[in-house]
């Protein structure tokens, strides 16, 4: 058998968009719908999927809802170095990320120990700490085996 991953059914984006205490619309549950078949998508890449199922729909108003998503904590804004804001909407669970030196490809890493160790400093801040941020850099199967470097 391939060794494959399945990942669970997107919610149903007005739902989930109610939850957050959003209105409905168009371009909401659009924008929605793009996130959950592209995780760590780029604003543009958004516009490129919405425009093609709710036209007149401006890139301008993708950011509209991208930022009204993560500010509502349904979405989440990430921000590799030298790339441009990446959307996703796996939220809550302080996951990480790894990206390719080489294609900048981005993945979901979760924590390697525990629910959040990274969330407990290893000395005493003063702050009280929400969110921890953390980027692996490496390269990523498909560029290593094309490198011929192994």
């Amino acid at each position: 058998m391939d060794d494959v991953t399945l990942t669970p059914p997107a919610p149903d984006a007005e739902a989930a968009i109610r939850a957050v205490g959003l209105r409905v619309t168009t371009p909401r549950r659009a924008v929605y719908t793009a996130l959950a078949t592209m995780p760590h998508a780029r604003a543009d890449e958004v516009f490129d999927r919405v425009r093609d199922t709710v036209p007149g729909t401006s890139l301008q108003a993708v950011y509209n809802v991208l930022g009204d998503f993560v500010e509502a904590g349904l979405a989440r804004r990430i921000e590799p170095s030298g790339q441009p804001g990446l959307f996703e909407l796996r939220v809550g669970d302080n996951h990480h990320h790894v990206v390719c030196t080489s294609c900048g490809r981005v993945d979901d890493i979760d924590c390697v120990q525990g629910a959040a160790p990274c969330l407990h400093p290893a000395h005493e801040t003063g702050f009280r700490i929400q969110v921890a941020e953390v980027t692996f850099w490496g390269v990523c199967p498909d560029c290593d085996a094309s490198s011929g470097d192994t």
